[in-house]
């Protein structure tokens, strides 16, 4: 299908736009005059401005999901770091001691061999000799507890700087990456801004009447399995879905008040007690694959050719998702963006023998369907 970008159906207005935090620069007091253009050039035009603007925000939500981890790992370092120094500073202070007894045992004493010559008591020599030898591998074990200690720790602390380095790379490229979706954001604000109510009605028809289509198309093509139910845990994440209904699209959020696609699905099954990579390509990339036409509620459904939007399939030929800037959690047709496939997170799990779904509010399949319109969008 055509596909069309449903970023017009914002309020024909900038301030309509649900950003994660203020543009750098603010709408304009004054509308600005229309383009002249025809609808189609407009739609390709917030196509591209609409996929910089989310590539970015795959990007962003990679990079923060790494920047996590990275600093796990910084904590974990640290803190093998403190008890390596811990364990130095004991084998130190043992390794004072026995420089402390060597050399107040060196002074006035006779040798071994001639303690024995003299001594009355040639056996207690002897098992004197015993304990010299005892003291002896106890001496050589604190010196090499001593020297290992030391590598370790000096081991651990060049890996806690790197970890550390790595760390501020991270959240200096996550910088980067934010400002570059609030400067997409804002050059698609300034756009809408831009547009007259009849382009966005248009562009609304345009884009409803190419959604109707698709959907048709798919339900004939009979691709689409009959109804099933879900697992126990799928459906506890559609539980969880459904109550997000209305919640506001946010780039880089993942609840508890606002989603981006990713977020709603990782967070509905990470509710239902499975964890789920956190973007849409790692969800599809890292996920067992499952055909439309075994699809049950539960599964996420995965759009455009390089996985960068994803929903939750709740059945019937229809999904939950949270579909882009300006758009709110809702249900919308299967087919309301180009399908790449679906993939079942808690594969091997039987489906519930009974099941009835959440109830939803009439208002829930109301506003925009599609993500972005372009292959290229992410979730």
């Amino acid at each position: 299908m055509r596909s069309v970008c449903t970023a017009a159906l914002v309020a024909g207005a900038a301030a309509s736009l649900v950003l994660q935090a203020p543009l750098a620069s603010a709408a304009p007091a004054a509308r600005p005059s229309p383009p002249d253009q025809s609808v189609s050039a407009l739609l390709s035009r917030l196509q591209s401005l609409y996929r910089k603007a989310e590539e970015a925000t795959e990007t962003y939500n990679a990079t923060e999901e790494r920047l996590k981890k990275q600093r796990a790992k910084a904590g974990r370092l640290n803190d093998r770091l403190a008890d390596a120094r811990i364990a130095l500073t004991d084998s130190r202070d043992a390794a004072g001691r026995l420089a402390r007894e060597q050399y107040q045992g060196s002074h006035g004493t006779l040798s071994p061999y001639m303690t024995f010559l003299l001594s009355e008591n040639p056996e207690q020599v002897l098992d004197r000799g015993h304990q010299i030898d005892r003291a002896a591998g106890q001496r050589a074990a604190t010196v090499a507890r001593l020297t290992g200690d030391a590598r370790r720790a000096a081991e651990l602390a060049a890996e806690a700087r790197a970890a550390l380095h790595e760390q501020q790379t991270l959240a200096a490229r996550q910088k980067k990456q934010r400002d570059e979706v609030r400067e997409s954001l804002a050059g698609v604000e300034k756009m809408l801004a831009s547009l007259t109510g009849e382009q966005l009605a248009e562009i609304r028809r345009l884009e409803q009447r190419d959604i109707s289509e698709a959907q048709r198309a798919l339900l004939a093509s009979g691709r689409l399995g009959g109804a099933k139910a879900p697992s126990e845990e799928g459906g506890k994440a559609l539980e969880y879905a459904f109550k997000q209904v209305g919640k506001p699209y946010v780039w880089g959020a993942a609840g508890p008040n606002s989603f981006d696609c990713s977020g709603l699905t990782s967070q509905a099954w990470a509710h239902a007690g499975d964890a789920i990579p956190r973007t849409s390509q790692e969800q599809w990339r890292t996920l067992p694959k499952v055909s439309l036409n075994e699809l049950r509620p539960g599964d996420l459904v995965v759009y455009f050719q390089r996985a960068t939007h994803v929903a939750l399939y709740i059945g019937n030929g229809l999904v939950i998702q949270a579909p882009r800037p300006g758009a709110s959690v809702k249900v919308s047709p299967i087919a309301a963006n180009p399908l790449l496939g679906a993939v079942r997170p808690d594969a091997g799990k039987a489906s519930l023998r009974h099941y009835v779904p959440p109830s939803l509010p009439g208002w829930a399949l109301s506003g925009s369907d599609t993500g972005y319109g372009s292959a290229e969008a992410p979730g």
